[in-house]
């Protein structure tokens, strides 16, 4: 057998930078240390947690010298919730950081730097998560019922009774949730709730893996009444969702720009931060000119969160997606705005084979905004035929600056310019913009 390694004393580090996921950085013994709760320049007592191939993962028990830019977290249950890792980091200082993770992502995956970086967008870093997933567990242990996102690193849930970075409704909703579940008979059998709020309503979306009893239902039905929410069960996949209450539920929509409404399910993906997104769609308008009526491609379209805006000026806007569902609910979208020069089709945007996409030729632009794994298969099959200028918003710095350096470097496109977008202020999550034009 394996012998058990001793484990190394508590050691005095000094952190010198901030990793992709929030963590401090140093070295110890040769290796690089990943230090949770602590930032640049602080000098930490650091306890080894874990010993991985070339690297140690530590914790900061201790600061003994403490940044000038760490301040004290809103959240009480900061540092054991795993829905933020920087709240102890001034604001303006997450922004700065989450910038340097785009640079040194280009750089060193892509091999690549833009000719201007672009000035972040942020708004309000509270309130601003209009749509969760909240995970549930009936403990005993721990005083039975649990309601809120899990701890880090862990599949153990952390009970919330607020939440600072959630939309307030949703927050003021947590202590009766924590009740109504307590009370329910397949509380054991209920992992999680999807909460989503739009302008004018709230939906909750029960994963339940038992069928509901007569008197859960109406446990369910009298806490949607009380608090004017749409209630949904979803007992198997995604198309299991069915409505409990009410018989004619409030329509979910959200606001892009003063003359765009989308209207949207509390299981579809959508921009999380209501503010950010206005700026953002408001950035993406400038920086493809839609105003030449020239036509403008957009792949991953979704609900036609940018499509919709850019046919306002454009001559034609194409929005090409892989799940039927979303295009459908596109293609209404334009119907409620009055939009008629915006079409909608279902693609396989993953394949490796050609993608037929007949617009693609006549495009003044190509509008991509990828899942996490990015647009390879797309960018790959760019030819000479493909958009002198492309737009490119991403989720994840890594997949951005490994198409970025396909690009560049073999597409013979340059990049003009790029810059972060803090989408989920307090989190290491990094969001970015990047234009490219063909040489």
């Amino acid at each position: 057998m394996a012998r058990k390694r001793k484990p190394l004393p508590e050691s005095e580090l000094l952190i010198g930078d901030l990793s992709h996921d929030g963590r401090g950085v140093s070295h110890l013994d040769g290796r690089v240390v990943f230090v949770e709760g602590a930032l640049p320049g602080e000098t930490v007592l650091c306890a080894v947690k874990r010993r991985r191939k070339g690297i140690f993962e530590g914790q900061a028990v201790e600061i003994i010298d403490p940044s000038a830019h760490r301040v004290e977290p809103r959240c009480p249950h900061f540092g054991v919730c795993g829905g933020c890792m920087l709240q102890h980091l001034d604001y303006q200082q997450q922004i700065k950081a989450k910038e340097n993770v785009l640079r040194e992502s280009l750089k060193r995956i892509g091999g690549v730097e833009p000719q201007e970086w672009f000035a972040p967008l942020f708004d309000n870093p509270w309130g601003y998560r209009r749509k969760a997933r909240l995970g549930i567990r009936d403990v005993k242990k721990k005083g039975g019922v649990l309601v809120g996102f899990r701890e880090r690193k862990s599949s153990y849930i952390t009970s919330l009774r607020e939440c600072p970075i959630l939309d307030p409704k949703i927050s003021a909703l947590l202590p009766a949730l924590h009740e109504l579940i307590s009370a329910l008979a397949c509380r054991s059998e209920l992992p999680q709730i999807e909460v989503a709020t739009g302008e004018d309503a709230q939906s909750l979306v029960f994963r339940n893996l038992i069928p509901t009893t007569d008197r859960d239902e109406l446990l369910l039905t009298r806490f949607a009444k009380e608090h004017g929410v749409n209630l949904y069960l979803q007992p198997g996949g995604i198309e299991s969702v069915a409505l409990l209450w009410p018989n004619s539920p409030k329509q979910l929509t959200y606001e892009v720009n003063p003359d765009i409404n989308i209207s949207f399910s509390a299981t579809d993906f959508i921009q999380v931060n209501t503010m950010l997104n206005q700026i953002l769609v408001s950035r993406v308008l400038e920086l493809v000119d839609s105003s030449k009526k020239g036509v403008i491609v957009d792949l991953f379209c979704g609900l036609g969160n940018f499509t919709l805006p850019l046919a306002r000026g454009a001559g034609e806007v194409v929005g090409y997606e892989g799940q039927q569902a979303l295009v459908d609910r596109a293609i209404e979208n334009a119907k409620q705005n009055s939009i008629n020069n915006a079409r909608f089709k279902t693609v396989d945007l993953y394949t490796k084979e050609p993608v037929a996409i007949p617009a693609m030729g006549q495009a003044e632009c190509l509008l991509l905004d990828p899942p996490r794994s990015g647009a390879r298969e797309v960018v790959e099959q760019l030819n000479r035929q493909s958009p002198k200028r492309i737009l490119y918003i991403s989720c994840n710095p890594a997949t951005l600056a490994r198409d970025a350096g396909i690009l560049v470097n073999e597409k013979r496109y340059s990049l003009k310019g790029s810059g972060m977008i803090d989408m989920f202020p307090h989190t290491a999550h990094v969001e970015s913009i990047a234009l490219f034009e063909r040489q």
